[in-house]
């Protein structure tokens, strides 16, 4: 019996083009077997991540070519997302095994004849989601819901984002090289880009489209980051730390940061934010933008209850199948409340912009750096311990 999270994953998955996803996932998996019977394409090993964060390299066929929209990367800097750790433990609606990895800067080795943008051996990111960058959604700026793949179209998620691959991997088929592929600013360190590709972006979805015009109506508007409000949580809190930073980096001139884990505090006060410990907030004042970076119920309340009169509350979202808000309290104070999931490849040249400029340094929040080859020992730690965000290179 599937869990509620579940349920409501799959019937998202399912909520159009149901056909085609079940199509692609069947072509998936004739294609796995025939592979194993009659092989007709190289191999290459892929990290697969199966549960209990059971994680080995596996001898997989290289993806099939991307045809002529497309090209083929090979990620060269890897980072951990923030829900990682709970993926590779089985704590969320995506079933496992899986090729895992969805955040990479990478180097591009073959490219499609229709293919103008990008070139072999440039260095890219690559957006996590699957998006055309020719439908209504991606033209509007709305890459998380293109309309050409199905629903949760993603690298990184195996069957539950469609069978695309992981970037944990030694190539990357990309099939719309154009559209998706931005290239690495000259300077830009891809360790640093790597999480460019999703909680970079994340975090930045919270504070730029918000921010500007709260400080245009008033220069001192502050913003508060909720992160976990108990001392343990499944879920890392690099997008929270990254939301931090971007305030500042966008004329923010108070940032605080209410989280339950030490850990977290002392990497915010470390970026210049300014750390609260949850019972904090009891006296705290309301703030004109606070980022609800909490999967909890209580945090989601806390969040929009500290939202001041006027004020913009962001919700990572989370997997909670329901939660309860303050509406009465929203309403009287004229409150927004958005929660979604980010557009990736429509932020990337923003975030890009502003490391290009030295203005926004993620690098700072990475806590584990090591060698791709390492990745099974160096993951495996990060899952099991409070590891903000570990990046893999390639040698």
């Amino acid at each position: 019996m599937l869990s509620p999270a579940a349920a409501v994953a799959n019937k998202a998955a399912l909520e159009r083009d149901a056909g085609d996803r079940v199509e692609r996932l069947i072509t998936a998996a004739t294609d796995r077997i025939h592979q194993r019977r009659h092989p007709t394409r190289p191999r290459m090993r892929a990290l697969i991540a199966s549960g209990g964060a059971r994680l080995a390299w596996q001898d997989i066929p290289v993806p099939q070519d991307p045809g002529p929209d497309g090209a083929m990367v090979r990620p060269i800097a890897v980072a951990t997302c923030d829900l990682d750790r709970a993926l590779a433990l089985g704590a969320t609606p995506f079933p496992l095994s899986l090729s895992i990895g969805h955040e990479c800067a990478a180097e591009v080795l073959t490219v499609g004849e229709r293919v103008t943008t990008v070139a072999p051996g440039q260095r890219v990111c690559v957006p996590f989601q699957i998006n055309c960058g020719r439908c209504l959604p991606c033209r509007a700026g709305l890459t998380s819901n293109c309309a050409e793949v199905p629903p949760l179209s993603m690298y990184g998620f195996g069957m539950g984002g469609g069978h695309w691959g992981g970037a944990l991997a030694d190539q990357l088929a990309v099939p719309y090289a154009d559209a998706m592929l931005v290239p690495l600013p000259d300077g830009v360190d891809p360790v640093a880009a790597a999480s460019v590709s999703d909680t970079i972006c994340d975090g930045y979805r919270h504070i730029a489209p918000h921010l500007p015009g709260l400080l245009r109506r008033d220069p001192d508007a502050d913003v508060l980051l909720i992160g976990c409000l108990g001392r343990r949580t499944i879920y890392s809190p690099s997008v929270t730390l990254y939301a931090g930073q971007l305030a500042l980096a966008l004329g923010a001139r108070r940032v605080r940061l209410a989280d339950g884990r030490p850990e977290v505090r002392a990497a915010a006060e470390r970026l210049g934010l300014e750390p609260l410990r949850p019972r904090d907030l009891r006296h705290a004042t309301p703030a004109p933008l606070v980022v609800a970076a909490t999967v909890s119920s209580r945090g989601v309340w806390t969040a929009l209850s500290l939202t001041a009169p006027d004020g913009v509350c962001s919700s990572v979202g989370g997997l909670h199948r329901t939660a309860r808000i303050p509406a009465i309290g929203m309403y009287t104070h004229n409150a927004s409340f958005h929660v979604g999931r980010t557009n990736a490849r429509a932020l990337m040249p923003g975030v890009l912009d502003l490391m290009a400029a030295g203005r926004f340094h993620p690098e700072r929040v990475i806590s584990t750096h090591g060698a791709l080859d390492d990745a099974p020992r160096l993951l495996a730690r990060h899952y099991r311990s409070s590891d903000i965000k570990t990046v893999l290179s390639a040698a």
